[in-house]
């Protein structure tokens, strides 16, 4: 459901439960990260997400467009060249997910697990 949608609130909703909803997919706060320095082309999100697949990836942008956090804009070339980038929306959830990766960062080094270069700011 995206935000441009209007939707009849009958009962309050948990925040937590909003943001897993928002951030929780496999690969949405990563896509997210990426695109924290500007625009993508799928190629190069899917190169700095490799174990997903092309089906997957897909899946988590269009949600991710729904939801008001990124937006796609689609260039009318031969072959067709199609950019990601992150809305005002989607722009202040990066103080969340930089806390999350720092949180992330002390939890791998508690357990002596690399640390992978994504992670770093």
């Amino acid at each position: 459901m995206g935000m441009q949608e209007v939707r009849e609130v009958s009962e309050a909703e948990c925040p937590v439960r909003a943001t897993v909803r928002l951030l929780g997919g496999k690969y949405k706060s990563v896509v997210l990260w990426c695109l924290r320095d500007g625009k993508k082309r799928f190629s190069e999100i899917q190169a700095m997400v490799p174990e997903a697949t092309g089906k997957m990836l897909t899946k988590q942008l269009r949600e991710l467009e729904a939801d008001g956090l990124i937006e796609r804009k689609v260039y009318p070339v031969v072959p067709p060249k199609t950019e990601y980038s992150l809305t005002e929306f989607g722009m202040s959830a990066i103080p969340l997910i930089m806390d999350m990766s720092e949180w992330g960062i002390a939890y791998l080094e508690r357990e002596g697990i690399p640390v992978a270069d994504c992670a770093r700011m």
